[in-house]
Order: structure tokens, then sequence, then C-alpha cells
């Protein structure tokens, strides 16, 4: 199954792009995906994608979640400010 990642804020700066298309297997979960994503952008998105939340098709949920039938993941790192 193929994907878009938005990244925003410092996961983008991580990552080195604002988005990317990615393939998952139909079974993958979000943390599935952030842990492929650690792999293919290096060890600065890992720390990044470990504090951040992931909107499926703009809906927050946990990194259990199943991505099936997803078509966007979008990645929010913590945000400073008020």
């Amino acid at each position: 199954m193929r994907l878009v990642v938005r990244y925003f804020a410092g996961a983008r700066a991580a990552a080195g792009v604002d988005e990317e298309s990615v393939e998952v297997p139909d079974a993958a979960t979000v943390e599935a995906l952030a842990g492929a994503l650690a792999r293919r952008h290096g060890p600065g998105l890992a720390r990044v994608l470990a504090a951040s939340t992931f909107l499926v098709d703009e809906v927050p949920g946990g990194r259990d979640r199943p991505l099936r039938d997803a078509r966007r993941v979008d990645v929010l790192p913590p945000f400073a400010g008020g």
C-alpha cells in the first residue's frame, strides 16, 4: 500500500523533505511506519519521531493504529510556544 507522509516543523528539517510517498505492507501500523521512516532518514528523524504525534487521514491515534486504507500520515513534532 502506498501513502503520503507529510512532515511539519522539526520533522521536516530532520527528514529533509516536506512530504514523500511511502510503500508499506497492508498490515502496517503507525509504529511500523515510524520505524521505516527512521531507517530511511537516520537518527535525527528517529529522535523527532519518538516524540511526535501522528495524524492518519487527519485523525489522531496511537502508534498501534493500523494504516489499512490510509492515504496520508502527518508527522507533528512537539511545538514550542504558546
